[in-house]
């Protein structure tokens, strides 16, 4: 989104590439308020995960998600709930299908998790008010 920093003088790493970063080099699942969060619900409180499903790469990448399940999976929380936002925008009108089939293997190979609830991105991240 380099029309955000036009004329810093320096590369300004975004949100999304900061967070791949932080999932590639180990640094995402040491983050202090992440587990703090996963260790509230560790003492029998239910995880909520809320976020876009899909590969889109502008407001998400699926693979945070599956991180966050991951860190889920290795501190037994008992009760992980995903709330999957659809794309639709940054990805193809009808891809939600395969991106929600992918989600639901993922979570069956991790071990951990279950779909609460599927909404639109247009309900779910409204920032127009419409």
């Amino acid at each position: 989104v380099g029309h955000l920093n036009i004329g810093a003088g320096r590369v300004v790493h975004q949100y999304l590439t900061r967070i791949i970063r932080a999932v590639q080099d180990g640094s995402f699942t040491a983050n202090s308020v992440l587990r703090a969060a996963m260790q509230s619900a560790a003492s029998g409180h239910p995880l909520h995960l809320m976020g876009l499903v899909s590969p889109g790469g502008v407001h998400s990448s699926s693979q945070h998600l599956y991180t966050l399940l991951e860190m889920a999976h290795a501190l037994r929380l008992p009760r992980v709930f995903v709330h999957a936002f659809t794309d639709g925008r940054d990805e193809p009108p009808n891809s939600a299908a395969g991106y929600i089939g992918e989600l639901v293997e993922r979570i069956r190979a991790i071990g951990t998790g279950r779909i609460a609830s599927v909404s639109g991105r247009y309900y779910a991240m409204d920032r127009d008010k419409r």
